[in-house]
C-alpha cells in the first residue's frame, strides 16, 4: 500500500464483500468457527486478567439474540444497552445484529431523562443495564417508556435480592438463550443468513452539539466499507492486542474494538475504567491504539509534569532526546534527509531515553496511533513523531459511519487529516463547506426524514457541517465548523478551531471557546487542566481553597495569560485574543456543557457564561 488514490470510486449501493460474507455478523460467525479456542478478549475480574474465546464469543451473541427473539423482538427493531465497555457489550451488539436487531449504544454519563428519549425515540423493547447504578436510573424514569418489555442486567452486585418483574438478569437470558438453540439447532444460522447488507447494522446517537440526538442508521454494507477501506490504510495483524476504552456507543470505537478485530481475529482488552487507561495501556502495550486529543494531549501533560519534577540532568536529558526526535521531523516535513550526525544523535537519544520513554507510556509496541473525533494541534502530533510514536490524524464522523479520511504511515501530512478512504470521494462546496460521497455515507436518521433531506445534498452528498480545504495532493485539512465561523464586526471571517487547538496544546489549559461573533475584537474563555494547575500552585506556594479560587489566584491567571500571549504570535492580528477568562467551575461529561466525547458546546458556554463574556467586553 503505498499511494492511494483518490480516483477509485465506490458507487454507495455496490456490494461489499469481505473473505466472501456481505454482512458483519456473517463474516463474525465465520471467525469465531475459524478460531474457536482463540483468545477474542481479555477483561480483568479482580485485577485478574481473564481469556474468553471466540467460541464464548458466537455462544454469548447466539444466546442473547435467540433468547430475546423468543421473548418477542422483531426484526428492524432497536435494542438499547447502557454500560461501559465488556465482552458483553459486544456479545449484545453482535447477538442483536444477527437475529436482525438494530444494537445501540447509550453513554454511562447520560442522565435518567436522557436514557428515556433514547429508548422512545428509538422505540427499543429491550435496554440493558451494566449495573444496580444504571439500574437505577431506568427506575427512575421507568413510567415514561411505556414501549419497554424487559430491562437485562450484566452485574448482580447489590441486586441480591432486588424483585421486579420487568427486570431480568443476564445469566437467566443466557439459560433462555441456550434452550431455544437445543430446542431450534439450526434456527440462530436461519437468523443471521436472511440479514441482509442494506439491513441497519446499528443505531448510532449523535451527541449534537445542538438540538436533542439523532440517531444514525449505519447498515452492514457501511461496516463492511469501513472493513474495506481499513484494510488498505491501517495494518492489524492477528496477532495485534488492542485495548478498548473509548464509549461503545461511539461509531470510532465500535470500528476500532468490534468491526476490524473481527475481521483481522485480533484481541481485544477491556480497559477496567476510564480512570486506569494508562495503567492498562502500560499492561497491554496495544500494537496499534486510537484515542480522542482529550487523551493525548493527557500523555503530553504527565510528561511533561514528569519533566518538571526530573531535576537538572533528568530535564537536560529529555530535552536533548525530544530535540534529536525533531530534527528527523522537521526533515521529513521539508522532504529532506537527516545528516550522518543527526541520525547518531537520534540513535543515541533513542537508545538511551525515548525508548524508555515509550516504554512508560505503554507505547512501546505501537506501530500505529491514531486521533480523531476532534482536532488536534499540529504541535502535539510533531511531539509524538519526534519521541517516536506515530500518531496519526483522520477524520470522519457518525454519518460517515466512522473514518472518511485518514494519514497512515505511508503518507502522513500533518496538519491535514489525510486522503479519503479508498472509494470515498470528498468535494468542497463553494461556501467551503466539505461534502462526501461513497459507500461511507450513512442511511439516513431514524423517523426524521425532514433531518436527513436537510443533511444530503441535492445530487446525494453529504453535507459535513465542517469548513476545509483540499491541497494539490488531495489531503483534506478541517478548518472549523460552519456554524462556529465568527463574523467580527469588522466583516472578518474567523474560524476558532485552529485557535482553539493552539491554545490546548499547553498542558495548563484543558479546553478553550473564543469568542467574537459581531464583536469588534476576539476574546476566550478557558477551562484549565486541573491537574497540572493545581501542582503548579503547590510548587510555588500559591494559596487556594478550591477550584474556584484556583482560577482567580494572581499567579494562575498570569500563567493562562503566557499561554495567549504565545499562541498570539502565530496568527494575524484580527485573529489575536485581546482578553481572556478563565471558567471557575469543574467540568465533566456529566455536565451539559460537554459532550460524551470531551467537546465544549459553544452555544451553551456562550449562554452559560455570558456574565464573564460581557466583561471583557
Amino acid at each position: 500500500m503505498g499511494h492511494m488514490t483518490t480516483d477509485m470510486f465506490i458507487p454507495a449501493d455496490a456490494p461489499i464483500a469481505m473473505d466472501g460474507c456481505d454482512t458483519v455478523v456473517k463474516l463474525w460467525a465465520k471467525r469465531c468457527r475459524e478460531l474457536g479456542s482463540k483468545t477474542a478478549h481479555r477483561e480483568k475480574e479482580l485485577g485478574v486478567w481473564q481469556s474468553y474465546s471466540w467460541t464464548d464469543y458466537f455462544n454469548g451473541g447466539r444466546n442473547v439474540g435467540l433468547g430475546l427473539r423468543a421473548m418477542g423482538l422483531e426484526r428492524g427493531q432497536a435494542v438499547q444497552i447502557l454500560s461501559e465497555d465488556r465482552r458483553e457489550w459486544l456479545y449484545v451488539d453482535l447477538g442483536v445484529a444477527a437475529v436482525g436487531g438494530i444494537p445501540s449504544g447509550v453513554y454511562t454519563t447520560d442522565a435518567a431523562s436522557q436514557l428515556a428519549y433514547l429508548v422512545n425515540d428509538s422505540g427499543a423493547p429491550f435496554l440493558f443495564v451494566e449495573n444496580d447504578e444504571q439500574l437505577d436510573k431506568f427506575l427512575e424514569v421507568r413510567d415514561q417508556m411505556p414501549g419497554l418489555k424487559k430491562v437485562i442486567v450484566f452485574d448482580r452486585d447489590g441486586l441480591a435480592t432486588f424483585d421486579d418483574p420487568m427486570v431480568m438478569f443476564w445469566d437467566d437470558l443466557i439459560a433462555l438463550g441456550e434452550a431455544e438453540a437445543k430446542a431450534n439447532p439450526k434456527k440462530f444460522e436461519t437468523e443471521l443468513e436472511a440479514v441482509k447488507p442494506e439491513d441497519p447494522r446499528m443505531l448510532i446517537y449523535t451527541s449534537g452539539t445542538t438540538g436533542p440526538p439523532k440517531g444514525a442508521i449505519l447498515t452492514h454494507r457501511n461496516s463492511m466499507y469501513q472493513m474495506f477501506a481499513g484494510e488498505q490504510t491501517i495494518e492489524f495483524e492477528q496477532t495485534d492486542e488492542l485495548l478498548c476504552f473509548l464509549p461503545l456507543c461511539h461509531v470510532l470505537e465500535r470500528l476500532i474494538s468490534v468491526e476490524f478485530p473481527i475481521l483481522a481475529g485480533c484481541r481485544v482488552n477491556f480497559a477496567e475504567s476510564t480512570e486506569t487507561v494508562f495503567d492498562n495501556l502500560r499492561e497491554v502495550s496495544p500494537h496499534s491504539f486510537t484515542g480522542v486529543p482529550r487523551i493525548w494531549e493527557k500523555v503530553y501533560s504527565q510528561i511533561t509534569i514528569m519533566r518538571s519534577e526530573a531535576g537538572f540532568v533528568g530535564r537536560g536529558f529529555l530535552d536533548w532526546a525530544v530535540a534529536a526526535g525533531m530534527k528527523k521531523v522537521e526533515a521529513k516535513e521539508a522532504g529532506k534527509h537527516m545528516g550522518a550526525g543527526a541520525k547518531l544523535n537520534l540513535f543515541l537519544a533513542d537508545l538511551l531515553v525515548l525508548r524508555k520513554l515509550r516504554q512508560l507510556l505503554g507505547l512501546q509496541r505501537t506501530r500505529r496511533c491514531t486521533s480523531g473525533a476532534a482536532p488536534i494541534s499540529p504541535d502535539l502530533l510533531r511531539w509524538f513523531e519526534a519521541i517516536g510514536v506515530h500518531l496519526l490524524e483522520g477524520f470522519g464522523m457518525t454519518e460517515t459511519s466512522g473514518v472518511a479520511t485518514v494519514n497512515t504511515l505511508a503518507h502522513n501530512r500533518i496538519g491535514t487529516v489525510g486522503l479519503p478512504s479508498p472509494g470515498t470521494q470528498i468535494r468542497i462546496a463553494p461556501d467551503g463547506e466539505v461534502q462526501i460521497g461513497g459507500p461511507a455515507v450513512f442511511a439516513g436518521y431514524w423517523n426524521m426524514p425532514e433531518k436527513t433531506a436537510e443533511t444530503m445534498t441535492e445530487d446525494g452528498w453529504l453535507r459535513t457541517g465542517d469548513v476545509g480545504r483540499v491541497d494539490n495532493e488531495g489531503n483534506l485539512t478541517i478548518t472549523g465548523r460552519m456554524k462556529d465561523i465568527l463574523i467580527t464586526a469588522g466583516g472578518k471571517n474567523i474560524t476558532p478551531a485552529e485557535i482553539e487547538s493552539k491554545l490546548k496544546f499547553s498542558p495548563y489549559v484543558a479546553d478553550a471557546v473564543v469568542i467574537g461573533d459581531k464583536r469588534k475584537y476576539l476574546t476566550c474563555l478557558v477551562m484549565i487542566d486541573q491537574e497540572n494547575v493545581e501542582r503548579f500552585a503547590q510548587e510555588r506556594q500559591i494559596p487556594y481553597a478550591d477550584f474556584a479560587s484556583l482560577t482567580r489566584a494572581k499567579d494562575v491567571v498570569d500563567l493562562i495569560g503566557q499561554v495567549v500571549s504565545e499562541t498570539n504570535k502565530d496568527f494575524a492580528q484580527v485573529e489575536q485574543i485581546k482578553d481572556f477568562r478563565l471558567i471557575d467551575i469543574l467540568l465533566t461529561a456529566e455536565d451539559e456543557e460537554l459532550t460524551p466525547t470531551m467537546k465544549l458546546k459553544r452555544n451553551y458556554v456562550n449562554e452559560r457564561h455570558a456574565g464573564l463574556i460581557e466583561s471583557m467586553y
